[in-house]
């Protein structure tokens, strides 16, 4: 399954780990060298979350930050009880 967010798009990306090795100057030492960078990737903070979409309730994967923003309408609680169905017929 793909990391990205269902409503913004919003996925993984590329980046770099830096390895560093040394004492600040500012610490009494003589400085930092860069010794190793490796490749490493950022991952979207995604949510799986109960929402309305076109009009029926599903589960879909957000990021929080299209949680926090009110991208997403949630869906209500059910008040109904295990057990409790009434047919319709």
């Amino acid at each position: 399954m793909a990391r990205i967010c269902e409503l913004t798009g919003k996925g993984a990306i590329k980046g770099n780990h830096i390895w560093r090795s040394g004492k600040a100057k500012k610490k009494g030492g003589i400085g930092t060298h860069v010794t190793a960078i490796t490749k490493r990737k950022f991952m979207p903070n995604l949510q799986r979350v109960k929402a309305v979409v076109n009009g029926e309730v599903r589960y879909v994967r957000v990021s929080a930050k299209a949680l926090k923003q009110g991208l997403v309408t949630k869906a209500p609680k059910r008040t109904w009880k295990k057990g409790d169905e009434t047919k319709k017929a």
